[in-house]
């Protein structure tokens, strides 16, 4: 079996998604469904409507409901008790029947963290396993069941994985935002390996065994890929930035997109390539900015192929209107 293209498309993104970019996925991500009085709430996917397009443009496809993201509240008090995971559970369930979906993800960022000023309890640990538990027994087994996972070992302090694990399809990694809002360190935040002098673990490969070792198998693991930059201003111009003090931390953007050439030259960067982080930055002096290049997600995409890992996904797909990074994933997984 060939891996996973996981591509997460968010509401306003939905109509710009092409026959081609469906025939080169294999799973769409729909991002997202919030929790409101402690069930599934699908009020902001106003144009969900778009994927009866996607199921007769390619009826392979595997459309699944993601629920939550960053700042998206509600989980903590909904999985508190039995008969509340068993109402979301069957909410969900309503959901993925009425729209003909094949099944739910669940980004609940994060259990027993309120850092992205949510709810959260110490008792989220053990209530995250017993939440999978309800909705595998409300979705039945032949439905995707799935989870996105922060990439550092806060998330794995937070839940059990060992035992999620065999409850869901699979695990997706956000192996991005590495060093993200809350890191003042410039640096990369989506690299496949580490910036030589880096002792930090903030690299794909890093991650991924850091999961393996809390208990997901290699074989359920999907690894995720940027379509968009971290910025660092203020930088230190000691090593091209790497890995040096900013005034900034890493502030969101540009897309991918928005990486031109008249971007480049208007703010005199130098495209720069870190083979040890197996990733390219771009350099001026005193910003950084991270990237996920062509380059990037074919090595990404080799290391999914040479680990036996399930896939590669990406956030997110409006992000990159050139279609070249998801194009780079084709041809790599598939060649």
């Amino acid at each position: 079996m060939k891996p996973y293209i996981l591509g997460y498309a968010m509401n306003p993104s939905l109509p710009t998604i092409t026959e081609a970019d469906v025939l080169r996925l294999t799973h769409l991500n729909l991002a997202f469904g919030l929790i409101k009085d402690g069930l599934l709430d699908m009020s902001q996917l106003t144009n969900i409507s778009c994927i009866h397009q996607f199921r007769k443009w390619n009826p392979d496809l595997k459309i699944v409901l993601s629920v939550g993201g960053w700042g998206a509240g509600g989980f903590s008090t909904m999985a508190m008790t039995e008969e509340s995971r068993r109402a979301f559970a069957a909410s969900c369930l309503e959901a993925v029947e009425q729209y003909g979906l094949d099944g739910i993800d669940i980004d609940w960022e994060y259990p027993c963290d309120n850092s992205a000023g949510i709810d959260s309890d110490p008792r989220d640990k053990e209530n995250y396993t017993y939440l999978f538990e309800a909705l595998r027994a409300a979705l039945g087994p032949d439905r995707i069941l799935s989870n996105a996972v922060g990439a550092g070992q806060y998330f794995i302090d937070g839940s059990e994985m060992d035992k999620v694990a065999k409850i869901l399809d699979y695990v997706q990694l956000m192996t991005y935002d590495m060093r993200s809002g809350f890191t003042s360190q410039a640096g990369h935040h989506a690299a496949l390996g580490l910036t030589k002098g880096d002792t930090s673990n903030t690299s794909t490969r890093g991650i991924v065994e850091m999961y393996h070792d809390a208990g997901v198998p290699y074989e359920k693991m999907i690894v995720g890929a940027a379509f968009y930059c971290r910025h660092f201003d203020g930088v230190e111009n000691i090593n091209n930035g790497l890995l040096q003090p900013a005034k900034t931390t890493g502030e969101y953007g540009p897309n991918f997109d928005g990486i031109t050439d008249e971007f480049i030259k208007e703010n005199n960067f130098t495209v720069c390539w870190d083979e040890d982080a197996e990733a390219n930055y771009l350099w001026n002096g005193s910003t950084l900015v991270s990237y996920e290049s062509s380059e990037a997600i074919r090595r990404k995409c080799l290391y999914v192929k040479e680990k036996g890992l399930l896939g590669i996904m990406y956030w997110e797909h409006g992000a990159d209107s050139t279609r070249q990074l998801l194009q780079v994933m084709v041809e790599t997984i598939n060649g």
